[in-house]
């Protein structure tokens, strides 16, 4: 079945367009938003393609605007998918707390009512939204690489750890590493996949990283000032990576939070590395 959108906006960037998307999800049951940021290179050809997946509350618009990445993606001659964090809608469930529900799918695929109608977001992102945009814009499909912040970095790294032979290169902002183990995942975990907790272990990243780890070099950014450490765990991910001895980085950074002041000073170098691999 061919999957159609409708172009809600398109405006130039940096010699490139960033257009933003809506089309009839089958994954989720529900309208879908995504944005894609075209650089000039993809008025010559294919180019490489740079997913962004978003935290707690955030949809595919706050990266967008907010990380300053279509500077960088120009130069390097990347395309940016940004995509939203859960299904959204009438009829579609939530929680009165920002951390579950709408805003808050934390790219698993639910499995509990009421949520397991719409909350589709690993299958939305992992294979619904890539064959639209390989289908219908000037994408290289070979040339894939994820990056992420919060509960979006959470997403890029097991996703990127499942599926090494689709993306290429991997980085996160600030990622949500330990879920299993924190607030930021155990309520979430349980409400979406159920109380057994051997449910949850392909989307926690610090298991995928000592079990399986990805194959080419990880890029890791945490704030030393983050606010929300003890959610975020990012020793346990730390550690991990050195006991598996996984080739990259992990860096502290000092004096950052986990805003997106911290996500747009980095941003340039993560363009880089991921222009690199790609």
């Amino acid at each position: 079945m061919t999957l159609t959108y409708e172009t809600l906006s398109e405006n130039r960037s940096f010699g490139g367009t960033q257009g933003v998307y809506k089309h009839k999800s089958q994954a989720t049951g529900t309208d879908m938003t995504f944005a894609v940021y075209l650089p000039p290179a993809a008025e010559f050809g294919k180019v490489p393609v740079l997913w962004f997946l978003g935290g707690l509350t955030t949809t595919h618009e706050n990266a967008m605007t907010k990380a300053g990445a279509q500077e960088w993606a120009s130069e390097y001659g990347l395309a940016l998918i940004f995509c939203d964090t859960s299904p959204r809608g009438e009829g579609v469930p939530n929680d009165e707390a920002y951390d579950l529900g709408q805003g808050a799918g934390f790219y698993v695929d639910a499995t509990e009512a009421p949520w397991s109608t719409h909350f589709k977001m690993w299958h939305y992102v992992a294979h619904e939204l890539p064959e639209l945009v390989f289908n219908n814009f000037p994408l290289d499909r070979d040339a894939q690489g994820i990056t992420g912040h919060s509960m979006g970095g959470h997403g890029a790294l097991t996703l990127a750890m499942t599926y090494p032979e689709t993306y290429k290169s991997v980085s996160a902002f600030a990622p949500i590493a330990n879920p299993s183990q924190s607030d930021w995942g155990r309520k979430q975990f349980t409400a979406y996949l159920g109380a057994d907790e051997s449910k949850w272990q392909a989307h926690d990243l610090t298991v995928l990283m000592r079990e399986r780890g990805y194959p080419g070099e990880v890029l890791v950014d945490q704030g030393g000032k983050d606010q929300f450490l003890d959610l975020l765990k990012p020793e346990t991910l730390a550690h991990a990576m050195m006991e598996r001895r996984q080739p990259g980085v992990f860096r502290m950074q000092p004096g950052y939070d986990h805003s997106y002041f911290f996500v747009q000073t980095f941003m340039p170098e993560h363009i880089r590395w991921h222009a690199e691999r790609l």
